[in-house]
């Protein structure tokens, strides 16, 4: 067995604009489907986030900003008080172990079946994403979504900015943009989801523009240092294609990239050519994921730090099954097979009883 040196790159502490992490292990954003039909994260969700403290920073699972972004059955929101209200004790639970913690902001897009949210979907064209949806009443086909009207622009930029507002205000260490995975910021970035005409879509610049005025407004209601941003170029996830799979993205942190912003994380291939291009693009805290394919190895973490490809690893389904991975990994002890069947929905069984070192 070898464990990790006090010194290894894993275990250093990393300044993230206003928030300041342990470690570089981080937790990725994992749906789990546990939350009220309401949006409204319960105990169970507070005690597995506490478990979980140890990462450097928990990056929370996908939370729709408004009804109408809500994708999946039993996610959790950020929109109403009550919602709010159980942010502030998974805040408060993780703060207790000496963790930190954001929430990931995810508008879902045309990802969303009108079972699920009782909506229409919006987008930024009406086509449908070519996927089915889990809904209670079974596996369903998603229908296409409405385009969104050049006059509601504004008032999707209003509701990151009403969640972010909500996430501080619930004591959370910040918030995460999700414009990645194929939801409704992606789907902007993509020329495969955006057909538009106007000025949100054709060009790279004109794709990259509603995200660009999203970064800037939460930025300017929450300050920078809180605010990271996820993207994945050419990434596939949830119907989503690009012909272009550069352009949106440089267009993006050209103009992003001198706010200040908490960090960028980055869903990618570790041998994909453009990440080079990302890191040389972005002056702050890089972050980086590359077990969307095949799960994240200690090593191979450890590495992409050392070789300052990255400034920190997020990791998803290792956290799942170890909620105490980080003094695992530390100590080289064996870890926990997740339960794939326990995923998504349920109860405790798969979320919280798995087991940690100290019992």
């Amino acid at each position: 067995m070898t464990e990790l040196s006090p010194e290894s790159p894993l275990l250093q502490p990393l300044e993230l604009g206003d928030i300041h992490t342990r470690n570089r292990v981080f937790m990725a954003p994992l749906t789990r489907s546990r939350s009220g039909d309401d949006g409204v994260p319960g105990d169970l969700v507070v005690e597995y986030y506490r478990q979980r403290a140890g990462a450097g920073l928990i990056v929370s699972e996908g939370t729709q900003p408004s009804a109408v972004g809500k994708g999946y059955t039993n996610t959790p929101g950020l929109h109403t008080d009550e919602q709010q209200a159980g942010w502030a004790k998974i805040a408060d639970a993780v703060h207790g172990e000496g963790g930190k913690i954001v929430v990931q902001l995810m508008h879902a897009g045309r990802v969303s079946h009108p079972d699920n949210s009782g909506l229409e979907a919006i987008a930024p064209s009406a086509i449908a994403p070519g996927i089915e949806m889990f809904t209670k009443g079974g596996s369903k086909e998603i229908p296409a979504p409405r385009e969104i009207a050049a006059d509601e622009i504004a008032r999707v930029v209003d509701v990151f900015v009403d969640a972010s507002t909500r996430a501080i205000e619930a004591g959370l260490d910040g918030v995460e943009l999700h414009a990645a995975n194929g939801y409704l910021l992606h789907q902007f970035l993509a020329d495969g989801a955006n057909h538009r005409t106007d000025s949100y879509g054709g060009s790279p610049e004109n794709r990259a523009r509603l995200v660009v005025e999203i970064v800037r407004a939460v930025s300017a209601a929450i300050g920078a240092g809180r605010v990271g941003i996820r993207i994945s170029p050419g990434g596939t996830a949830s119907g989503i294609t690009e012909d272009d799979t550069t352009g949106a993205y440089e267009a993006l942190l050209s103009q992003i990239d001198g706010l200040g912003l908490s960090y960028l994380h980055v869903l990618i291939d570790a041998e994909d050519p453009f990440l080079g291009k990302l890191r040389s693009a972005w002056s702050g805290p890089f972050v980086l994921n590359t077990g969307f394919a095949a799960v994240t190895t200690r090593d191979k973490a450890e590495k992409l730090v050392s070789d300052e490809i990255t400034d920190a690893v997020t990791v998803g389904r290792p956290f799942i099954a170890n909620p105490d991975l980080v003094t695992r990994w530390t100590h080289d002890t064996e870890l926990n097979t997740p339960d794939e069947s326990t995923f998504y929905g349920g109860g405790a069984e798969g979320y919280i009883d798995y087991p940690s070192l100290e019992g």
